[in-house]
C-alpha cells in the first residue's frame, strides 16, 4: 500500500502523461463533432492519459455533456497546478478547485503564489475535508505555521511533500510543525540553508512524537540533532537524508530517551568529511538494529574502509541487514598498508556469503592511495557519478557494465575516454559537470549516446561555465523529449549569434524541441534572451540572472511576447537581483500598462513575476 502511494506521488510529480496528447488538446474545441459519438467509457480511457487541467482545458467548455462528465466523475479528485497564466488559474480555481474542494484528495501547487491564492485565509483548507496528499513546490516558509495549524484538523491527511523557496536558518519551526501533524505517514522536505551554513538545531521534546513512517530530508541537517529527531519517530520505516553538518557546539538539552525503531527497515544517508565512522557507528548501535537495507555515501574518514569494524557492527547491531550498499571517496593515511591492502579485506568469507561485492576506482594514476570504493553487484542506485578518467583503469576489478537501475547520470572530467564499456539504458536525467572537448570526428552527442540513449532524456543540467551554447543546441537536436534544461552561462559571442540563428540546426531545434522549463545561473543580456526565446518557443517557466541595466527591456519583451513566441510563458524568476528591482519592475508595469493583473514577490534574492 505504501509503495503504491509513493508511486502515485512520483508519477504525479513527473507529469509525463502522453505529451503528444497534451499538445493536441488545444485543437479539440475545433473538432468537437468527432467526439460526440464516443461513449463515456472511451472518454474516460482518453482522460487517463491526461492531467486534470488538460481535460478541463480541452473538454469542460465543449458542451453540457462533457461538462457533466467532468463534474460527476472522480477526475477532479487529483489537482495539479501546472504552469499556466494567472487568468487561467483563476478560472480553473473558480470552476474546478473551489466547487470540488470537499472531493479533492491530492493537491499539488507549483509556484510561490498559489498557496496564498488558494488558502487565503489559511482556514479555507479546513473545507478540503478529503485531502490526503499535499505537494507544495517552491513555497515560501513565511506564515506556514498558520497553514500547519489548519492541516492538523484534516482527518484524512497523511502525505506531505514540501519544497521551500527561501533559505532556512532555524529548523525548529518547520520540524515542530511537521511533527505536530497527528496523521502524517509520509513526509518529504526540501530546503536550503544560507551558504550551506549549519542551521540551528530543532528543539524537540517527547511531546513531538510523530506517526511518520517515510521521512525524506533533502537539505542540510545538524547531525548532533539526529538522535533527538529519530526519538520522535517510533513508527519510522524509511529514512533518507542527503546532507549533514556537525554543530560547533552541543545543545545544552540532553538527548531524548532512546527508543527502539523496530519498524525501521530502510536507511539511506549521505555524509561529508565532517561525519566520521565513529559518529555513524554510535548512531547504528542506537537505532539500526532492525534495518534491512543500508545505503551509505561517505567521504574522508578511512575507518569507513575498516572491514573488521563493519563486520562486528553488522553482526551485533544490524543482524537483519540484507542489502549493504556503500560508496566511499577517500584516501589511506596508514603507512603500514596500501589502499588495496585495506579494501581487499572486504573479500573475506563474511562478505562473499552475504553476496556483498565491491569494486574501486582511482582518480589519478599517481594517486594509488586514494579512490572510490563502492558496492557493485546488481547495482541498485538510481544515481551514478561517471568519471571519464576512471575508464582507463589501473587496477583490474570486476564491475557491471550495464547499469539498469540508474535514472540520473552525473558525468565528470575533461579528458574523454572513447572506449567506455559502461551503458545506462534507463537514464532520463543527465548532469554534465565539466566541458569535455572531443575530436572533430567524435561529437559530444555521439560520445554521450554510447553511454545513454539521448532520445529519452527529459532533464539536462550543465554545470560548466565554459560549455559553448552551440554545443548545448547540438545536444538538443538529439533529445526530443527534453522538458527541463539548466546551464550556468551563455557562451556565444554576438557575431556568431547572428549566424547561428540563421542556421538549419537552429531552425530544426526551434521547431522540434519541447523544453518547458529553462534555468540559467548567470546573468543574460537582452540579445541573448531574444535568441533563447526564438530557440525555445514552448517555454512555460524561465529563471535566469539578468543584466541589471537591461531588466526593464527584458521584462517588457517577455510580457509582450513578440513574433508570436513563448505564448505559454507566464511565470519568470530573476535570480540574484537587488530588492530595489521589485519596486522598479512594479513601476515599469504600471507606467506602461504592460499588465492589468499580476503577482510579484521577492524571495531570497530572487524576484518572481506571474501574470
Amino acid at each position: 500500500m505504501k509503495r503504491a502511494q509513493n508511486d502515485k506521488i512520483e508519477n504525479f510529480n513527473n507529469c509525463n502523461k502522453k505529451p503528444k496528447l497534451e499538445n493536441q488538446i488545444t485543437i479539440v474545441s475545433n473538432n468537437k463533432s468527432c467526439l460526440e459519438n464516443l461513449t463515456d467509457e472511451i472518454l474516460f480511457e482518453i482522460f487517463d492519459y491526461l492531467d486534470t487541467y488538460y481535460i478541463y482545458k480541452g473538454f469542460y467548455h465543449l458542451n453540457k455533456r462533457f461538462k457533466n462528465i467532468f463534474i460527476n466523475s472522480n477526475i477532479s479528485e487529483a489537482i495539479n497546478i501546472l504552469p499556466m497564466s494567472k487568468l487561467n488559474f483563476e478560472n480553473y480555481y473558480i470552476n474546478i478547485i473551489l466547487p470540488n474542494r470537499n472531493r479533492i484528495n491530492l493537491l499539488r501547487l507549483t509556484n510561490p503564489f498559489t498557496l496564498d491564492a488558494i488558502f487565503s485565509p489559511p482556514s479555507i483548507i479546513l473545507e478540503f475535508i478529503r485531502l490526503e496528499i499535499l505537494i507544495l513546490d517552491n513555497i515560501q516558509s513565511k506564515n506556514l505555521s498558520k497553514f500547519f495549524y489548519c492541516l492538523r484538523s484534516l482527518t484524512k491527511f497523511h502525505s506531505l511533500t514540501l519544497s521551500l523557496a527561501d533559505n532556512i536558518e532555524f529548523l525548529n519551526d518547520i520540524f515542530s510543525n511537521i511533527l505536530s501533524l497527528s496523521k502524517l505517514k509520509y513526509c518529504k522536505i526540501i530546503y536550503q540553508t544560507k551558504n550551506d551554513e549549519t542551521p540551528f538545531s530543532p528543539f524537540l521534546t517527547i511531546y513531538d512524537r510523530s506517526p511518520i513512517e517515510y521521512l525524506i530530508i533533502d537539505g542540510c541537517f545538524p547531525f548532533d540533532s539526529l538522535n533527538n529527531l529519530l526519538c520522535c519517530l517510533p513508527r519510522l520505516r524509511h529514512l533518507s537524508m542527503n546532507s549533514f553538518r556537525k554543530s560547533s557546539f552541543r545543545d545544552l538539552d540532553e538527548d531524548l530517551p532512546l527508543i527502539e525503531l523496530k519498524y525501521l527497515k530502510y536507511v539511506s544517508l549521505k555524509f561529508n568529511y565532517f561525519i566520521c565512522y565513529n559518529d555513524f557507528e554510535n548512531l547504528a548501535k542506537k537505532f539500526f538494529y532492525h534495518v534491512q537495507t543500508l545505503r551509505l555515501t561517505t567521504t574522508g574518514d578511512e575507518e569507513y574502509l575498516n572491514a573488521k569494524r563493519w563486520k562486528k557492527l553488522i553482526l551485533s547491531s544490524m543482524p537483519y541487514l540484507n542489502i549493504f550498499d556503500i560508496n566511499h571517496d577517500g584516501s589511506i593515511r596508514n603507512n603500514n598498508f596500501t589502499y588495496h591492502d585495506i579494501i581487499n579485506r572486504f573479500n573475506s568469507s563474511f562478505w562473499l556469503e552475504n553476496e556483498w561485492f565491491f569494486t574501486h576506482r582511482h582518480e589519478w594514476p599517481e594517486r594509488l592511495d586514494c579512490g572510490i570504493f563502492y558496492s557493485t553487484n546488481q547495482y541498485r542506485r538510481q544515481e551514478y557519478k561517471f568519471h571519464w578518467e576512471f575508464e582507463n583503469q589501473i587496477c583490474p576489478n570486476i564491475q557491471e557494465t550495464r547499469l539498469n537501475s540508474v535514472k540520473h547520470l552525473l558525468i565528470c572530467g575533461k579528458q574523454v575516454a572513447n572506449n567506455s564499456v559502461n551503458y545506462f539504458p534507463n537514464v532520463t536525467q543527465l548532469t554534465i559537470e565539466h566541458y569535455f572537448k572531443t575530436s572533430s570526428d567524435n561529437s559530444i552527442s555521439k560520445i554521450l549516446n554510447r553511454l545513454i540513449p539521448l532520445k529519452q532524456l527529459t532533464k539536462l543540467i550543465i554545470k560548466s561555465y565554459d560549455f559553448p551554447f552551440i554545443v548545448i543546441v547540438k545536444l538538443l537536436h538529439f533529445t526530443p523529449k527534453l522538458t527541463t534544461l539548466k546551464f550556468d552561462s551563455f557562451v556565444l559571442d554576438e557575431m556568431n549569434m547572428k549566424l547561428f540563428e540563421q542556421s538549419k540546426l537552429f531552425e530544426y531545434v526551434s521547431n522540434t524541441n519541447t523544453i518547458k522549463n529553462l534555468e540559467i545561473r548567470n546573468d543574460c543580456l537582452f540579445k541573448q534572451i531574444q535568441l533563447i526565446v526564438n530557440l525555445l518557443p514552448k517555454l512555460e517557466y524561465f529563471k535566469s540572472g539578468m543584466n541589471r541595466k537591461e531588466i526593464g527591456n527584458i521584462i517588457r519583451f517577455l510580457i509582450t511576447k513578440p513574433n508570436n513566441k513563448i505564448q505559454n510563458l507566464f511565470f519568470i524568476c530573476i535570480s540574484e537581483t537587488p530588492k530595489i528591482c521589485l519596486r522598479e519592475i512594479n513601476l515599469l508595469i504600471k507606467l506602461e500598462n504592460l499588465l492589468n493583473d499580476y503577482f510579484i514577490k521577492y524571495i531570497n534574492r530572487d524576484l518572481y513575476l506571474w501574470w
